[in-house]
């Protein structure tokens, strides 16, 4: 092994704060930064490291000499070895701290930003059972846990639906329950199982690319819509219209039952023909009155409370009066520029997704949005002063990019437009300071805001309100 990467192990070591990607902080007795991804900001552990680098470790803790008190019990029984909820045993509250703690640092740190006084954290009111997609993976060798390595008892079912061990592409651990997405979420997918073994339904195999059943994908809406898709690998008419039809009758709430058929390399649904079995090709969600229609390849934000908070704080941002062009950057699916449209003069979306676009004019139509115009293309190629003339000088500018952020060129023409205002959403703070550091010169940040889409993890929104020097 070499020097660079030996193992070393430090004790009593006082974890002192949590940072980037969840990951919680220490120091060692050298002075390094080590990374932890099993304590919580107040442990004092002894810590193995498994990396090390000119100016920090990454380790794990071995042993834990004081438990802090910002800790609460998981209450997930997969919590430890499943990587969807890495803060669980952190308080809730806490867990917002940290994560407004995190925008600022990158806002001011990264950014070298003057920000005003930041409004606090909006958290999440359901702390679980807040997501309305889940997808699950079936495997025919499970992922199995130390205890059941270390006590060599019979393994039983080698089966597993569940979900992907971090790191690990052709790794699924079982999931008996799961928090994240509220029933009848996790009675679909144990029936499911259920069913699939005690009919020798074959789960798939990534590394031989051999079996039946390959994901399972279920979606939610406040509507009480329930949408539920099967990825098979082949084709087997017999099993499955047998697994299809039991669901939709143990199941008669499912409003929208479909399936594909993948026989490609990777479980990619977006170049496949997804065939509706029983229902409609689609549910709908609702948001203020408004209705957007969401089929199996449709991107709508996973926590639908929350995004309805974020929407809210996004059209409080940008005042507007009615007399306003808005444009809506990178606009998906245009849900951000159908809700503040009523408050708008009129509103022009932008996106790089065609189905996208198709979905954001067809929820348009439905919602009898006549204010609203969509185009579709590279945000960087698009948005040039031939589309500025053509559809007109923005007043306003809400811009909601992925998160590796705006390209250089959109953010040179947002500053040769000039527009009084932007609102900037951001699911990654450190690429949002980036940006907003190339338009310091221009704007003056007036407004801070972070939203917690996502409990018990790291992730955190942030809306951010620049108005004209």
């Amino acid at each position: 092994m070499s020097r660079r990467n030996k193992k070393q192990v430090f004790t009593n070591v006082e974890v002192i704060d949590a940072g980037a990607k969840g990951k919680t902080i220490a120091k060692a007795a050298d002075g390094k930064v080590i990374f932890l991804s099993n304590a919580v900001p107040g442990d004092v552990v002894d810590v193995q490291t498994f990396k090390k680098r000119k100016t920090y470790y990454e380790g794990k803790a071995l042993a834990f000499h004081k438990l802090s008190d910002k800790r609460t019990t998981p209450v997930c029984e997969h919590f430890g070895t499943c990587g969807g909820c890495k803060w669980q045993d952190m308080d809730y509250q806490h867990q917002l701290f940290y994560k407004q703690k995190e925008v600022v640092n990158n806002l001011t740190r990264l950014g070298h930003l003057e920000l005003p006084e930041v409004t606090p954290i909006l958290g999440s009111e359901n702390e679980y059972f807040y997501r309305n997609k889940m997808e699950f993976s079936f495997s025919d060798s499970r992922w199995l846990t130390l205890e059941e390595i270390k006590f060599d008892e019979d393994l039983g079912d080698k089966n597993a639906l569940g979900f992907h061990i971090p790191g690990m592409w052709d790794k699924i651990l079982d999931i008996k329950k799961c928090h994240l997405q509220a029933d009848p979420s996790n009675a679909i997918r144990n029936a499911v199982k259920d069913f699939a073994v005690k009919h020798n339904l074959v789960f798939f195999n990534t590394r031989n690319q051999t079996g039946f059943l390959r994901t399972l994908m279920i979606r939610t809406s406040s509507t009480g819509d329930i949408m539920v898709m099967i990825q098979f690998f082949k084709e087997d008419k017999a099993n499955r219209e047998l697994l299809l039809d039991f669901l939709a009758e143990t199941f008669p709430e499912i409003t929208s039952l479909q399936y594909v058929i993948n026989e490609k390399a990777n479980d990619t649904i977006y170049d496949q023909e997804v065939i509706c079995y029983k229902g409609q090709d689609h549910i709908f969600e609702d948001m203020e009155g408004l209705k957007f229609k969401i089929n199996a390849k449709s991107f709508y934000q996973t926590n639908s409370d929350q995004a309805y908070q974020l929407y809210k704080i996004t059209r409080d941002y940008a005042g507007l009066t009615g007399d306003e062009l808005v444009y809506d950057l990178y606009t998906g699916t245009g849900t951000i520029a159908q809700f503040v449209a009523k408050q708008a003069k009129k509103v022009i979306g932008v996106e790089a997704v065609p189905d996208a676009i198709l979905a954001a004019k067809e929820n348009a139509q439905l919602n009898d949005i006549e204010n609203v115009a969509f185009y579709v293309g590279d945000m960087k190629n698009v948005f040039n002063n031939t589309f500025i003339k053509t559809h007109g000088q923005p007043d306003v500018i809400i811009t909601d990019p992925p998160r590796d952020g705006m390209h250089k060129d959109v953010v040179a023409q947002i500053l040769n437009i000039a527009p009084k205002k932007i609102v900037y959403v951001s699911c990654n703070s450190a690429t949002q300071a980036r940006d907003l550091a190339l338009m310091k010169d221009s704007y003056k940040i007036t407004k801070v805001r972070p939203v917690d889409m996502f409990p018990q993890t790291h992730h955190v929104e942030n809306v951010v309100l620049l108005e004209r020097i």
